[in-house]
């Protein structure tokens, strides 16, 4: 795998953020190029799927790009944190409509070259037109595929769990140990159940 920048320092990331915010593209640039070895890192876990590293690598950074242009540092999250989840999205976007729409186009079919010789792809040209539209249809299918893993794979005691503590079906969200004392079991046990739970549908959306 090819060899990227070292990350920014501290001090350095958190200057090109609010000179982003000023629409500064040379500190946009900078945040992009320094955070390859995240998409490098996230990368290594998929590189013995269907697609070869430098395809997941393009892929990868289409996410880290959408995480350098939404990244809210206020929220207080770290950009990285933030970066590896968006790398990660995209590349478990493009691993599932590769199973599931394998007969179609795919977001990621190349549609042409930029004026850099560079090639575009379909994500790319609905990313520019209409960043809002692209964001929702991605998370309206990662939710329904959410609520399928749920109903398919969990027991009754992780649905009831893995329902409250999240708030699933438009409830109310409930700590762990409101869930305990609903359920008459300890606090440890509703933790170890929701993780249980968890891991199945985090497992089950992998195969989707």
């Amino acid at each position: 795998m090819k060899t990227f920048p070292n990350p920014l320092t501290p001090a350095k990331e958190r200057e090109c953020l609010e000179r982003l915010k000023e629409g500064d593209q040379e500190a946009r640039r900078l945040l992009i190029e320094h955070n390859m070895r995240l998409v490098a890192h996230v990368v290594k876990k998929y590189q013995y799927t269907d697609y070869d590293t430098e395809d997941l690598l393009s892929v990868g950074t289409i996410g880290l790009i959408k995480a350098v242009n939404t990244f809210k540092p206020d929220r207080g999250s770290r950009l990285a944190t933030y970066a590896a989840k968006c790398v990660e999205n995209e590349i478990l976007m493009l691993l599932r409509s590769h199973k599931k729409y394998s007969r179609e186009v795919s977001l990621y079919e190349p549609i042409g070259v930029d004026k850099d010789g560079e090639s575009i792809h379909l994500v790319d040209v609905i990313q520019m037109e209409n960043e809002d539209v692209l964001e929702q249809m991605i998370l309206d299918q990662d939710v329904r595929e959410l609520y399928q893993a749920y109903k398919t794979c969990l027991n009754d005691n992780e649905k009831q769990v893995v329902r409250m503590r999240y708030g699933l079906f438009g409830g109310k969200e409930y700590t762990q140990r409101e869930i305990a004392q609903a359920m008459g079991l300890s606090r440890s046990y509703i933790s170890r159940i929701e993780k249980r739970g968890l891991e199945k549908i985090g497992k089950e959306m992998r195969k989707i």
